[in-house]
């Protein structure tokens, strides 16, 4: 397929997204619309193992939502609107691979959650993260309030909401927002790295694992461990599982076929 504001390209097992309107790649209708047709796309490719996501150039990530775009929207359509931007993020975080976001630079309001969707977040050592709607008049609207506290603690994510503030990436990293800081010109590498490491397991078990933690956070204890040991006996019935075991019994490399 043909997409005008990202781009996307497939090596080896590695789908590898790009968000196309530098230099601060701002999130507009037509932004949501093509990522959430990305998404179909690579949930659908047997042959995509991981997938990393980044802005194009050297500034942002992703600078937020297109505020000239809103601007001057009514409530009616900035419920459409954001009902767009809801189904293209939640088709990320849905994904059955893993997602890597490559944080380049700025990844403010809808830039910082569309990071938030994502299952691994890289930073470079000049990324700059926040999410300053409130000072706008407005809330986060793409997750914010929902994804944010579920991976950092309500406590914090109502310090970074309430007060918009912008952060670096090692403070980022000390909170647990992201996972790693890297230097501006390893970033890409080191995503691309930990992508293929990733394309080489064994992908139903992974997927199953990103389910039974995302649905499981959201149950109680005993609901999730129940979710769990079912993915437990699933992932025992794939041609993986026998593979993965026998090459550890036979103290030889796995060959994982996905099935």
């Amino acid at each position: 397929m043909t997409y005008e504001v990202i781009q996307l390209t497939k090596d080896n097992g590695v789908a590898s997204l790009t968000l196309s309107r530098p230099p601060m790649n701002p999130l507009n209708s037509k932004v949501f619309e093509e990522l959430s047709l990305a998404a179909d796309e690579l949930q659908a490719d047997a042959s995509v193992k991981a997938v990393t996501i980044t802005g194009a150039g050297s500034k942002a990530f992703a600078a937020g939502a297109d505020i000239a775009e809103m601007a001057n929207l009514t409530p009616v359509e900035v419920y459409s609107f954001n009902q767009v931007s809801r189904n293209a993020f939640e088709k990320i975080d849905n994904l059955s691979k893993p997602v890597i976001a490559a944080i380049n630079g700025f990844a403010l309001g809808g830039g910082c959650e569309l990071a938030l969707c994502c299952d691994f977040r890289l930073a470079s050592d000049t990324a700059k993260l926040g999410l300053p709607e409130v000072g706008l008049g407005i809330i986060p609207g793409g997750g914010g309030t929902q994804r944010l506290p579920r991976l950092i603690g309500t406590a914090k994510a109502k310090e970074l909401i309430f007060l918009g503030d912008i952060f670096d990436a090692a403070a980022a990293e000390k909170i647990g927002l992201v996972n790693k800081v890297i230097g501006a010109d390893l970033l890409m590498e080191e995503a691309q790295k930990l992508a293929r490491k990733l394309a080489s397991k064994p992908l139903v078990a992974m997927s199953m694992a990103k389910s039974a933690i995302n649905t499981g956070i959201n149950m109680d204890m005993n609901s999730a461990l129940t979710f769990e040991n079912k993915s437990f006996v699933t992932a025992f019935t794939t041609e993986d599982r026998k593979e993965g075991i026998g090459a550890f019994m036979e103290k030889r490399k796995p060959s994982f076929t996905g099935k």
